[in-house]
Order: C-alpha cells, then sequence, then structure tokens
C-alpha cells in the first residue's frame, strides 16, 4: 500500500471506494478553492444507476493515487445529494468611457 496524498492530488477517473470496500463510481470533479487550501467535497459519478452524486469533504477518508476512500458504506450512498455543478462565475469589466469623457482626456493629454 502507498502513503496517503493530499486532495490537490486527486485526478478525474480516480475509484470511490466505501468503507466496507466497495467501489461505487470515480471521481467527476473536485470541488475546492487551492488557493485558501479548503477541500469541500466530490462529484461522484457511478454507472449502475447512471448518476453524480455529491460527497462532502467530511464524508472523505484516505486519499491514495487513483482512489479515494469514504467514511460511509454503500448501503448510505444513495442517502447522498445529487452533484450541482455551481454556476458559472460572471466576471465585469469596465466598460468604454463616455465619450465626452475620452474627448476631455485627450485634449489634456491623457491617454
Amino acid at each position: 500500500m502507498t502513503d496517503p496524498v493530499s486532495w490537490f492530488e486527486i485526478e478525474q477517473g480516480w475509484n470511490v471506494i466505501t468503507s466496507d470496500g466497495v467501489i461505487v463510481g470515480t471521481v467527476a470533479q473536485v470541488e475546492g478553492d487551492p488557493q485558501s487550501d479548503i477541500f469541500d467535497g466530490l462529484a461522484v459519478e457511478s454507472e449502475r444507476p447512471a448518476q453524480m452524486r455529491y460527497v462532502p469533504s467530511e464524508q472523505v477518508g484516505a486519499i491514495y493515487p487513483g482512489e479515494v476512500t469514504l467514511k460511509i458504506a454503500s448501503k448510505d450512498i444513495g442517502a447522498l445529494e445529487p452533484f450541482e455543478a455551481p454556476p458559472p462565475e460572471t466576471k465585469w469589466l469596465p466598460g468604454k468611457p463616455p465619450f465626452s469623457t475620452r474627448v476631455s482626456n485627450w485634449l489634456r493629454g491623457k491617454r
């Protein structure tokens, strides 16, 4: 058995295994803020039935290369919430200043 790794190393496609050893799916997405080292959880995709569940970080146990173990048993997977992707972030950029301001700045030598 290899040494555990950080949540920063989790990749899509890694197996997700319950506390009783059952592979319940694969990692579809990792949720968190790497800059602040805040791990929120995982989106886990399963084939039977085809669905995506959200596993909060509190339910994630040891993380090894290629697999993530959970603190919950396979019978409790159905109680996990469906995964809903966060809405896209909107980045607002300043608009062009009004024509009169641009002309005024040009006349004063500001460009």
